[in-house]
């Protein structure tokens, strides 16, 4: 047959003359196995990676018309050999952003590799490196890590548009729909199955237990939830909003007192200070211009004496310190700016003028060691080549759509509720890092305290707060620790312990 013939057959069969039809995007899974040594015996595990088609129903004129493809996702994922799949948990594990992949938590806390990229004070040099995770939670389940659409590879297909996927909807929904298909073609409904999301990944995570039970009918073992952002009202300095400041205040006061600020006093003692004078706080935002000046006065003393910032500086911010301000004033005078996700590290700026911190340093002290320890480890270790760019954090999701809360704050809090309530046995582990200037240990905790469940219920919810920051992992011990609670929690909630 000639090129000629081929063309009119393959034209023929489209029935658009001229046209020919392109293949469909397809699976590109590679599939390597490995053996881990742990403290409590070898791990013989397989390692999937690659991307999966999403597909959507389609209906023309009222019409079922397939399930066409609408992006290529990006997974990789662990299973033991020969496990009981009716007894083997599985955890679905995702970051945050919106726009970050999946490779914080999976090379620097759960997977069975982590990143070398050291702690504040003693950062790894480049080239970095990958060092076996004996801590991995592999050790009780297997894990699946997602990358979001216009995330690590994942795509729209070919013609589509992604702006659908960039918004809270669109994002649950696709999340979801990956988990149900990877649930379903491994014969994983029987398995005790988790959900873990780092800060946006909280807000995925905490709709998702709702979603998954609503849509699908998955009811989960557990919701494991890493410095959540469950409402977004108490992270942001809102306009006419005082929520966040009380809130933020202990974080301030933990940082101040790590950078030697306030004197001897120790880090509990500077948070539980701060926490008591908190409602106090509230109560003098809340009363704005009808505060008597003696009691404006005290509160500026009392804010400067546990932030470490200048009673000038708090008196001119009107008692209102918005934090990635605060980031920029605290150490001006030593020529630093603090990190914003972890208020423990710092970094020099170009000059010493800015309003709002320039860049976060503790996010270029990651971004490195992260990155180059992805992309060896999928070519080199598992196999996996692909030309594209691995969006680690991408801009491109942006603006996200949040017009589901069109008129009100963004809060998932109610979702996670309505989870608990559908679901009796649904377990909820919360970890948070005390030096965490995103996402506040007490922001967390007042999103925990107005969620309308039974007082009962709450014995469901645990905490945890590691001396760490947003990726409490990056600091040695609190990882060991966290990758114990962890791996505790999915025992328990498995009915396994």
């Amino acid at each position: 047959m000639t090129d000629d013939e081929m063309t009119k057959k393959t034209d023929a069969a489209t029935n658009e003359p001229g046209v020919s039809k392109k293949p469909e995007p397809a699976d590109d899974l590679v599939t390597t196995r490995h053996t881990l040594h742990t403290p409590e015996g070898d791990l013989s595990y397989s390692a999937t990676t690659g991307r999966i088609v999403l597909r959507e129903e389609a209906h023309k004129e009222e019409k079922y018309d397939g399930r066409k493809p609408k992006a290529e996702v990006s997974i990789t994922y662990y299973t033991l050999d020969e496990a009981d799949v009716t007894r083997r948990p599985v955890t679905f594990a995702f970051n945050g952003g919106p726009g970050s992949s999946s490779v914080w938590l999976h090379l620097g806390l759960l997977g069975p590799r982590r990143v070398d990229s050291g702690d504040v004070g003693n950062l790894t040099a480049p080239p970095y490196g990958l060092l076996d995770n004996p801590e991995t939670l592999l050790r009780v389940s297997d894990l699946v890590f997602i990358d979001p659409v216009s995330t690590g590879f994942s795509r729209a297909t070919e013609g589509e548009q992604a702006k659908p996927f960039h918004g809270f909807t669109g994002d649950l929904e696709s999340v979801g729909e990956i988990i149900r298909l990877w649930t379903s073609r491994h014969d994983r409904w029987m398995s005790p199955k988790f959900l873990i999301g780092e800060s946006y990944g909280g807000t995925r995570g905490a709709a998702l237990a709702e979603y998954l039970q609503q849509r699908f009918g998955m009811f989960l073992n557990g919701v494991m939830l890493v410095a959540p952002a469950l409402n977004l009202e108490a992270l942001f300095d809102g306009e006419h909003s005082n929520l966040p400041h009380p809130l933020f205040l202990p974080l301030y006061a933990a940082t101040a007192q790590y950078h030697g600020l306030l004197g001897e006093r120790t880090l509990d003692d500077v948070v539980a200070e701060a926490r008591d004078w908190s409602e106090t706080y509230s109560s003098v935002l809340a009363r704005g211009a009808r505060v008597p000046d003696d009691e404006r006065a005290a509160a500026v003393t009392k804010i400067a004496s546990l932030t470490g910032l200048s009673e000038d500086y708090v008196d001119r911010a009107n008692l209102r310190l918005e934090h990635t301000r605060v980031y920029a004033e605290l150490l001006r005078a030593r020529r630093l700016v603090t990190g914003r996700l972890d208020t423990r590290f710092t970094g020099a700026a170009d000059h010493y003028i800015h309003e709002q911190m320039p860049y976060d340093p503790f996010l270029t002290a990651t971004s490195g060691p992260y990155t180059a320890a992805l992309h060896h480890y999928l070519r080199g270790e598992l196999e996996y080549e692909h030309d594209a760019i691995y969006e680690v954090l991408s801009r491109q999701v942006h603006p996200w759509s949040y017009k589901e809360f069109e008129g009100k704050a963004v809060d998932v809090a109610d979702k996670l509720a309505t989870a608990m309530i559908l679901n009796p046995h649904l377990q909820v582990h919360i970890a948070m890092g005390r030096y965490d200037g995103g996402v506040p240990v007490e922001a967390i905790e007042y999103s925990l305290d107005q969620m309308a469940i039974p007082a009962s219920y709450r014995d469901r919810i645990e905490t945890r707060v590691y001396p760490a920051g947003h990726m409490m992992y990056i600091h040695p011990e609190s990882r060991v620790a966290q990758a114990a609670d962890l791996a505790d929690f999915v025992r328990r909630a498995s009915n396994r312990a």
